[in-house]
């Protein structure tokens, strides 16, 4: 009796959420980030640190999916994620609307890493003020 082979299933990765807890009244009275940005994600294990500081460096590789997304310290608070500052030629991210919502993530594919921290800094819609505030250190990608 033969036994066929059995087609192995792969469980579907999921991504690195990366969330950034900003102190937007304190941000806003700075007019800077410094002291008042907070990162996390969800890959300590994989050997990610920097944790609860503004200089995250995120342990990813190629072919990871991204997921950015941002948490006022403040309840009452507006925070949005304008913009992430990122080489292209690394990842590109995209911004994104959680359906039937008008609250936005940015998801992006790592496309390399190497041996050198691909720095990258998130620029923060905050309040009701016109101009986005870009945090003033940078969090970074470090390959494996």
């Amino acid at each position: 009796m033969t036994t066929k082979a059995k087609p192995q299933e792969t469980a579907a990765k999921r991504p690195i959420s990366i969330t950034a807890v900003v102190d937007a009244v304190g941000a806003l009275a700075a007019g800077d980030t410094q002291g008042h940005l907070y990162m996390y994600d969800t890959n300590r294990a994989g050997g990610s640190t920097g944790f609860g500081t503004e200089e995250l460096r995120t342990r990813a590789r190629r072919g990871d999916v991204l997921l950015w997304n941002c948490l006022a310290l403040e309840c009452e608070a507006y925070v949005s994620i304008e913009n992430i500052l990122i080489d292209p030629e690394v990842c590109e991210p995209v911004r994104k609307v959680y359906p039937g919502t008008d609250v936005s993530y940015w998801t992006g594919t790592v496309k390399k890493t190497g041996p050198e921290p691909v720095a990258y800094r998130i620029a923060f819609k905050l309040g009701t003020r016109d101009e986005p505030i870009t945090a003033t250190l940078s969090s970074s990608l470090v390959g494996q």
